[in-house]
C-alpha cells in the first residue's frame, strides 16, 4: 500500500498495521461513532464481513460471510455467518449487544423468500443466532443501538435503497413504495428482550414539522440518515432527508434537518442549526458536528453551538467523518483527500490539545457514489486504536477492501 509521509506535525508516530490480506474484501462498514465498537467485551475478536465484489451495490441472493479475527492468535480468519442485508458503505450495521459485549452481537439481514429485511442477533459461544427481529407488516433493521443496551433504533432499508441507494438494501421489500411521507414508517425502536417493535416517529409527523419552513416537502420523499443514541440512552438524534436523487437541476432544493427525540417519541424537537458531516454524541445532551468549517459542540436541550473542538486549522473536513474515544478524551477525525486519492486521520487529546496525524490510506477511484471507500474509523473499547479501511494492491484492476489498526503511542 502507498502511504504519505508524516507532515512535521507528527512528533511520535502512530503504529500501523495491516491485519487482514487476501484475495477477498474485508471490512467493518460503519463510522465507530456512538459507541459501534468493531472489538468485543473483552477485546479478543473483531468482528467483520467480507465479499468476493465491491463493484456494484449487492442485491437479491448475494451474500456476504460475517468473520471473527482473532486478536490472539495473528489476526485469524472465523467465518461465522452470512447476511442478505449489506452494503460496502455501512456493512450490516455490526454491534456488539451492551448487555453480554463478549459474546453476542448484531446484524441485519434479509429473507431470501420475502425480500424483508430483519435483525439478528448471533452468540460467538453458541455460534449460532439466538433471536432474530421479524415484523411482517413492517419490515426494518437496526440503525443503531442504545448505548446502555435494552433496545436499537430501525429504519426502513428498501426505502433507504430507492432514495439513497447507498445506505439501503437492494431488492428489499418496501411498503411505502410512491409514498412520500408513510404514517408507518419513520424512526423505530426495538426492544432487545421481548421484540416489541414501536413506530416512535413518522414521515408524517417530520413532514408537518418541516413544511412550516420548506412547504416544498409536499414534492419530496422524506427518508432517514444516522439514529443516533445518546451515552445515556435518552434521546436519538436523525437527519430526515430529501431529494438526494434528484439531478443536478432539481425543481425543488433538497431537504437536510437534524432532529432530537426522546425514545418513547417524545419532545420531538427540531434542532434550530444545522450542523452537518457525520455528527457525534458527546456527554450528556451534546453533540459534535460541524458548522462554519468548524468542529463544534452543540447544546440539543439549548439548541445552540457552545464550544469547539480543536482550533480552525486543526481538522481539514470538520464534515469527515468523526468518532470519539469510549472514555472521551481522544477524538478522530477521518477525512477524504479526493486528488491524492486516500484518507487520513486526525487525532486530538482533548485534554491537552495534542494532535497526531495519520499517513494516507489508499481508496483508489472509489472516492464517491454508492461504492465509496469512506474513512469509517472506530475505537476500540480502550480508546488506544482505531480500525479502518483501505485498499491493497499492485494495480487499479486488483485492488481489495482490508482491514488496518492505528495504534496511538503509549502514553
Amino acid at each position: 500500500m502507498l502511504v504519505t509521509p508524516f507532515t512535521a506535525a507528527d512528533s511520535q508516530n502512530l503504529k500501523v498495521e495491516q491485519i487482514t490480506h487476501g484475495d477477498k474484501h474485508t471490512f467493518f462498514g460503519y463510522i465507530g461513532h456512538v459507541q459501534n465498537i468493531p472489538w468485543n467485551g473483552n477485546e479478543r475478536y473483531i468482528v467483520a464481513m467480507q465479499s468476493t465484489f465491491q463493484d456494484h451495490l449487492p442485491g437479491e441472493g448475494e451474500t456476504a460471510d460475517i468473520v471473527l479475527i482473532d486478536t490472539h492468535s495473528n489476526y485469524s480468519i472465523d467465518v461465522v455467518e452470512q447476511t442478505q442485508g449489506w452494503n460496502p458503505q455501512q456493512g450490516t450495521m455490526f454491534y456488539w449487544n451492551p448487555e453480554e459485549p463478549d459474546t453476542q452481537f448484531f446484524f441485519n439481514d434479509r429473507d431470501p423468500n420475502t425480500g424483508k429485511v430483519f435483525t439478528a442477533l448471533f452468540d460467538i459461544e453458541k455460534r449460532k443466532r439466538v433471536k432474530e427481529y421479524r415484523s411482517g407488516k413492517q419490515p426494518v433493521g437496526n440503525s443503531g443501538v442504545k448505548q446502555t443496551g435494552g433496545a436499537f433504533a430501525a429504519i426502513n432499508y428498501a426505502r433507504m435503497a430507492r432514495l439513497r441507494p447507498v445506505t439501503g438494501y437492494k431488492d428489499a421489500t418496501d411498503w411505502t413504495e410512491n409514498v412520500l411521507h408513510p404514517k408507518d414508517d419513520g424512526v423505530f425502536v426495538v426492544d432487545t428482550k421481548s421484540g416489541k417493535q414501536s413506530l416512535i416517529v413518522s414521515f408524517a409527523q417530520m413532514a408537518d414539522v418541516i413544511r412550516e419552513s420548506e412547504p416544498h416537502i409536499d414534492h419530496l420523499a422524506l427518508f432517514i440518515n444516522h439514529t443516533l443514541w445518546n451515552r445515556d440512552g435518552d434521546r436519538i438524534f436523525f437527519f430526515a432527508r430529501a431529494g438526494w436523487r434528484s439531478s443536478k437541476n432539481r425543481e425543488h432544493p433538497r431537504v437536510n434537518v437534524p432532529f432530537v427525540v426522546k425514545p418513547d417519541g417524545t419532545g420531538l424537537m427540531r434542532l434550530t442549526h444545522f450542523f452537518g458531516g457525520h455528527p457525534e454524541w458527546d456527554y450528556g445532551h451534546r453533540m459534535i458536528g460541524a458548522m462554519d468549517n468548524r468542529q463544534v459542540i452543540y447544546d440539543v436541550n439549548q439548541n445552540l453551538v457552545v464550544g469547539q473542538i480543536g482550533g480552525n486549522s486543526i481538522f481539514p473536513d470538520p464534515e469527515g467523518d468523526i468518532a470519539l474515544s469510549p472514555q472521551g478524551d481522544w477524538f478522530v477525525n477521518g477525512h477524504k483527500d479526493k486528488t491524492l486519492k486516500k484518507n487520513f486521520y486526525n487525532f486530538y487529546r482533548r485534554s491537552d490539545g495534542k494532535l497526531i496525524r495519520s499517513q494516507g490510506f489508499d481508496i483508489g477511484n472509489f472516492v464517491s457514489g454508492d461504492l465509496r471507500q469512506d474513512p469509517s474509523p472506530a475505537w476500540n473499547r480502550s480508546g488506544t486504536q482505531i480500525l479502518v479501511p483501505g485498499l491493497v494492491g499492485d494495480s487499479e484492476e486488483n485492488l481489495t477492501r482490508q482491514l488496518f489498526v492505528i495504534s496511538l503511542p503509549k502514553q
